[in-house]
């Protein structure tokens, strides 16, 4: 029983190893494709809050994997935005009746709402203008 309890554990490192060789493999190859990928981030300013932050890193890989990371946020960041809007404004249309303008208005509650999933926590001032119409009242002085 006890050789056959080594044998299993020895199955089990080769096999563990394995994975090992093809996670590591698989991440050489990843590293290597982010020389030949230019990111919609330019590496000028990845580099520029990276060191901000007190990182200094000379591999651009790191720095194009930073990029490609931040990318990814912005855009499920956007996308849930995006869907809180749509939801907000289905609900005011539930109001009217049917509304002529069907363009999508992202406001800072939208974003705020967003980033809350992810752990961000934003304020903004108080004369914030959160509306496309916010100041541009119609005033008409009959004289």
């Amino acid at each position: 029983m006890n050789n056959q309890n080594q044998n299993q554990n020895q199955q089990n490192h080769h096999q563990s190893s394995e994975v090992r060789h093809d996670d590591d493999a698989a991440l050489s190859d990843f590293l290597a494709s982010l020389m030949d990928y230019t990111p919609t981030i330019p590496d000028e300013l990845v580099e520029h809050y990276v060191a901000k932050s007190g990182f200094q890193c000379p591999d651009v890989r790191l720095i194009r994997l930073v990029a490609v990371a931040t990318q990814k946020f912005i855009a499920e960041v956007a996308t849930d935005a995006l869907q809180h809007s749509k939801a907000r404004q289905s609900a005011v249309v539930k109001d009217k009746k049917r509304q002529k303008d069907k363009r999508l208005t992202l406001t800072m509650d939208d974003l705020s709402k967003s980033l809350r999933e992810y752990g961000v926590n934003m304020k903004h001032q108080e004369y914030f203008a959160d509306s496309p119409s916010t100041g541009t009242e119609s005033t008409s002085r009959e004289e």
